[in-house]
């Protein structure tokens, strides 16, 4: 028998989701929503406080089930997957599990690639049939299926464009079939435990997982919406700029890890105190390649300082989660 379920808005169950699949998952999710949505379900998010296992698990359960009620009717159809519903969960709750379903959304072969990383992607397919490589770049958006193709070997390429040029209609037991092989091939990477929780530090998470421009947008929203929380967010915060908090064993430790001429990008547009703060951490003579590295750049795209800047970051992020270095968030340290 179904449990009951919580009676949460839609806006607070997304956002229950969102925080339970964790900020790697979620900041791949939020890139297919609009401006509009990715401002509501963060300012939902940040707003979540205590969500209780029975909430959690009733948004879980309706999510999955409503998952599970989009694969019957993909795999047999309105009138088959009404039948199939209403014997799990009797009619009344199947006829509902199919309205939303069917206003909600169309059922898309291979949806579930829009979580995956092209690259990744491109390592599972390589090495399947032509054909199929033609079927699943069929399906997917543009961008992505355009970046696979041109990463495939120069042989297979234009053996896949021809087939893709040549395609016409494929059975959907055909479909369905290349996309159960697929999704179990790639489970280990478009999965993660559900353990995460809601709140301003679930959605700290998922900004210091985003671009900049999408991080400078939520945090706007915030700031019109709930100042407070977005003063608490901020603060929370680490952002490349912040390097002059960290202490000289923590920079060097960084700069071990870091690519530089990545670093060069990422210092081309911050100000003196944080290039004279890096600069302290070096020797002399790989100062000095830094800086030649810098006047030898030129001028810089700032989409490219940024994304050089939140690569930084994620190592900082990284030997932080590491216990290797040690974050301020404007609090002395206690020695005891």
């Amino acid at each position: 028998m179904r449990k009951h379920v919580v009676e949460l808005s839609p806006k607070r169950k997304a956002a229950i989701i969102l925080a339970v699949i964790g900020p790697d998952v979620a900041s791949q999710v939020i890139r297919h929503f609009s401006e509009e949505q990715i401002e509501l379900l963060s300012l939902e998010v940040a707003r979540l406080e205590k969500v209780t296992p029975e909430m959690r698990a009733s948004c879980v359960s309706e999510f999955h089930e409503m998952a599970q009620a989009q694969d019957f009717i993909a795999e047999g159809g309105l009138g088959n997957a009404k039948k199939t519903l209403e014997a799990a969960f009797g009619s009344e709750r199947a006829e509902e599990m199919v309205r939303k379903i069917m206003s909600a959304m169309a059922v898309v072969p291979f949806e579930f690639l829009k979580r995956a990383d092209p690259q990744q992607l491109l390592g599972f397919i390589k090495d399947e049939h032509p054909q199929t490589i033609a079927l699943i770049l069929s399906y997917m958006p543009v961008n992505q299926a355009a970046m696979i193709l041109t990463k495939l070997p120069q042989d297979l390429r234009g053996e896949v464009a021809e087939r893709v040029a040549a395609m016409d209609q494929t059975p959907p037991e055909v479909i369905r079939k290349v996309e159960q092989v697929l999704e179990r091939k790639m489970h280990s990477i478009i999965n993660t435990e559900m353990t995460k929780a809601g709140g301003p530090k679930a959605l700290v998470d998922l900004l210091n997982r985003c671009d900049r421009a999408t991080e400078r947008l939520i945090i706007e929203a915030l700031s019109e919406n709930n100042p407070e929380l977005a003063e608490e967010v901020k603060n929370m915060m680490f952002v490349f700029e912040d390097v002059v908090s960290l202490d000289d064993r923590a920079v060097q430790a960084v700069l071990k890890e870091v690519d530089m001429k990545e670093l060069a990008t990422a210092l081309k547009a911050v100000g003196q105190e944080v290039q004279e703060k890096i600069f302290r951490n070096m020797s002399e003579r790989a100062m000095g390649m830094l800086k030649e590295d810098m006047d030898y750049m030129g001028p810089v795209k700032l989409k490219v300082v940024e994304e050089a800047q939140q690569k930084i970051v994620s190592v900082i992020r990284r030997l932080e989660e590491a216990g290797e270095i040690t974050i301020g968030r404007g609090e002395e340290d206690v020695l005891v």
